[in-house]
């Protein structure tokens, strides 16, 4: 519970072992004692104390921490509605550490990058966010553009001041500098948006190449099913497995081949279109058989993309090899690999690795954007300051240039929430979960 009622209700529920005032009780502490209703013992518990200011949303703030099982807890939760407690929205804890200044907006949303984690990377820049390293950057920035600001102000509000002129080459070096740093930022969303949505990856094939083999090995387990018979597989499966930290989404298709139904048929539309879509194309050949004008459709899938050729059932004799003139044409990388025997697959992900540059990933010093709010509205200031330096390179007047530069602050301030409006507030904590 959190607010200004916390303790009051606290008190109607909860008798502790050894009464103590409420002023006498220290934030950071823990009591022992029974919740009760009425007379009836409900369960024993123990109540952590938290007060303002130092909480997680700047209030007073209690937890009740019972014993497991859903009939308890959720008795325990009607008992602290029927005395006066309201059940939190979305993200309502969050979001009043963010309304009472704790945090700010890009601190806020860290928190549910954080709890969605699917890999160590991903929580782990979370956490880097949470902690401010992107506020700060983000706040150097507005520095940089409010000393100059100042002085433009004073020159347009009291020209009759003798104070120092704002010269065009002052604006320009500042807006230099902001535009470095900005597109610095920009260019990170590539590392960040790996790290957070994954790798999404299209294994595409004829019906038997192997891609369910494929599937199963990455993931050390049985996930789809495999026969000799074609066409099994008729929609898409998808799974995630890490490597080097990185998610990988791993998406098994229909086989490609002329349909023999209406469901194959939506199935191998289906697959084309993720190859399309997708940040990596594994195509997979069955090396035991020969190369077929279906496989040239696959490959062409593979064109112009990041992609791995896999020539599979190498535990076969082989016919179809790296040799062949169509697979050379192509210039992406083939590995041999028997999938049903695991062979192979440590060979696959490095080539993945050396692909999208994963162990230049560098955390530690990398300060990485991986919101697309924060992405786009960093694109936005890029643009606005472009606008400045055309506005000052044609020698518009000094107020049109304050405007202008006005709005850089405005996309920066958006980020961190100083300027946000409150639909933009709503949507946010709306994703997150109950409470949290």
């Amino acid at each position: 519970m959190s607010g200004k009622k916390c303790f009051s209700i606290l008190e109607k529920i909860f008798v502790p072992k050894k009464k103590q005032d409420i002023s006498q009780i220290k934030g950071y502490t823990i009591k022992y004692g029974t919740i009760m209703e009425q007379e009836e013992v409900i369960d024993e518990v123990l109540v952590s104390y938290f007060k303002a200011p130092k909480s997680y949303t700047t209030e007073n703030m209690c937890e009740i921490n019972s014993h497991g099982g859903n009939v308890i807890v959720k008795r325990i939760l009607e008992i602290c509605l029927k005395n006066g407690a309201e059940l939190a929205e979305p993200g309502e804890f969050t979001k009043r550490a963010f309304l009472n200044g704790r945090i700010d907006l890009l601190q806020a949303e860290s928190v549910i990058d954080v709890i969605h984690a699917k890999s160590e990377r991903e929580a782990k820049t979370g956490m880097k966010q949470l902690e401010g390293i992107l506020s700060k950057k983000i706040r150097e920035i507005k520095q940089d553009i409010l000393e100059v600001m100042v002085n433009i102000e004073v020159a347009i509000d009291y020209p009759e001041y003798d104070v120092d002129e704002v010269t065009n080459q002052q604006m320009m070096e500042m807006l230099e500098k902001v535009e470095g740093k900005l597109k610095k930022l920009e260019k990170s969303f590539d590392n960040g948006k790996l790290i957070k949505e994954g790798i999404k990856t299209a294994i595409i094939g004829r019906p038997n190449a192997g891609k369910s083999s494929l599937l199963n090995a990455i993931l050390k387990e049985d996930r789809a099913i495999v026969t000799e018979y074609e066409g099994t597989t008729r929609d898409t499966i998808e799974e995630f497995v890490n490597i080097n930290g990185i998610p990988l989404k791993l998406i098994d298709t229909a086989g490609i081949r002329q349909a023999k139904d209406e469901v194959e048929k939506i199935g191998i539309t289906k697959a084309k279109e993720i190859a399309k879509e997708a940040d990596l194309v594994i195509s997979i050949f069955d090396s035991s058989k020969e190369f077929t004008k279906e496989d040239i459709e696959i490959l062409e899938l593979a064109k112009n993309k990041k992609a791995i050729i896999i020539l599979n059932k190498m535990d076969l004799k082989p016919v179809l090899t790296e040799e062949n003139k169509a697979l050379k044409e192509v210039s992406v990388p083939i590995i041999k690999m028997s999938a049903l025997n695991y062979e192979g697959i440590e060979e696959l992900y490095a080539k993945i690795t050396e692909l999208f540059e994963l162990n230049e990933i560098n955390l530690d010093n990398e300060i990485m954007i991986t919101n697309v709010r924060h992405k786009n509205l960093i694109s936005k200031a890029i643009e606005n300051v472009k606008k400045t330096k055309t506005t000052i390179a044609e020698e518009m007047p000094l107020d049109i240039v304050a405007i202008l530069i006005k709005d850089i602050l405005e996309d920066l301030g958006n980020i961190t929430g100083e300027v946000v409006t409150e639909d933009i507030i709503n949507e946010i904590f709306a994703k997150f979960c109950l409470g949290k």
